[in-house]
């Protein structure tokens, strides 16, 4: 069984710190020590050989540049200040995953199809290949990039396949510190992936603009990158995390939910003062059972790491040291009672079922 990941921000940290995933963790960490760029972003969790070592075979790769007026310092490039500049700058993002793919095709592959999928989950899963390709979907993060509804098209046949409406406040919809319903652009913007077929990412979306965007959209509806208000009722960006009525609504429409492995999602009231053994792997598997005793089952929920989008080793639990660990958190849950049937969908099985059903 292969894990799969929703959600990871390869791009803008190779835009942003000039990180190369082809290496590993140990490289990176090892060229960055007399930088800035650990302070800025934590030691990263991300390389190709954890990956391998952890088989993680699929991974949901975001585009993603923020709004100027959330610029954390000089160093936080990938930032735009009007939507033509946004355009160059997911654009910038999309460039890096080809030149990525082009580079090393033995090593990525570019997941846009049922084909796609299944070429490399049998590579995974036949043991035919001793170092079997990863495969990204591509997720944009933010719809700031489309001048108007209707280019959802374009970035589709460039090999998007999966949309958030918001990071912070966009065109679209409301987002995280920006709170909003979904716009008239908005609504439009659904019809247009709908036709298309696109996965709907409800991430930093608020509740209101996520249970709207429910009831509108009959195509697949994923949150890739979140944890339960539930476990944090006490977060600094509430809206940021989902709530009980809009998990509610995901599930009966048999969506999936991303857990992200930031601490502040895990543990309620966590600081990075109180250093990053505070958090055990029992808050990750905490929030899982969570979700899964809620809605009665383990078809809901998966991993949405998040890694390494703005923090890094020293802000996720204890003994998850890189990516490779991922497969950990299914021992957490073995002493629950999980079976290991549940315990896989968890770990990759829920979205490859979204995957299936969704892909052309």
């Amino acid at each position: 069984m292969i894990v799969v990941d929703a959600h990871e921000d390869l791009a803008w940290n190779a835009l942003t710190f000039g990180r190369d995933i082809v290496l590993s963790v140990e490289e990176i960490r090892r060229k960055e020590a007399e930088t800035s760029v650990p302070e800025w972003n934590g030691h990263t969790l991300i390389g190709w050989p954890e990956w391998i070592r952890g088989r993680v075979g699929i991974v949901f790769t975001s585009l993603f540049a923020a709004p100027s007026r959330w610029q954390e310092g000089p160093w936080d490039t990938q930032c735009y200040a009007d939507q033509a500049e946004a355009v160059r700058l997911y654009r910038a993002n999309l460039e890096v995953y080809r030149r990525w793919l082009e580079s090393h095709p033995d090593k990525f592959a570019l997941i846009t199809s049922r084909e796609t999928l299944e070429s490399v989950v049998d590579e995974w899963d036949s043991g035919k290949t001793e170092e079997p390709r990863v495969g990204w979907v591509l997720l944009m993060e933010g719809a700031d990039a489309l001048l108007e509804p209707a280019q959802i098209e374009t970035w589709y046949r460039e090999g998007v396949r999966v949309l958030g409406l918001a990071w912070a406040a966009t065109a679209y919809a409301g987002g995280t510190g920006e709170p909003g319903p979904l716009t008239d652009l908005g609504r439009e913007l659904l019809r247009e992936m709908e036709a298309l077929g696109m996965i709907l990412d409800l991430s930093h979306l608020t509740e209101q603009g996520a249970l709207e965007a429910i009831d509108r959209y009959q195509g697949e509806v994923i949150a890739s990158h979140t944890s339960p208000l539930a476990c944090v009722p006490n977060a600094a960006n509430p809206e940021r995390h989902i709530t009980d009525l809009t998990l509610d609504r995901l599930a009966e429409r048999d969506g999936v939910m991303g857990l992200a492995l930031w601490n502040p999602f895990l543990k309620d009231g966590w600081t990075p003062d109180q250093g990053r053994e505070a958090v055990e792997f029992a808050e990750v598997a905490r929030a899982i059972d969570y979700v899964c005793q809620r809605l009665g089952n383990a078809n809901h929920i998966g991993l949405g790491s998040d890694f390494d989008g703005g923090f890094g080793l020293n802000e996720v639990p204890a003994g998850l040291d890189s990516v490779a660990d991922l497969r950990k958190i299914g021992e957490a849950l073995e002493p629950m009672g999980y079976s290991q049937e549940d315990i896989e969908k968890i770990l990759g099985g829920n979205w490859l079922r979204v995957l299936r059903r969704a892909l052309p």
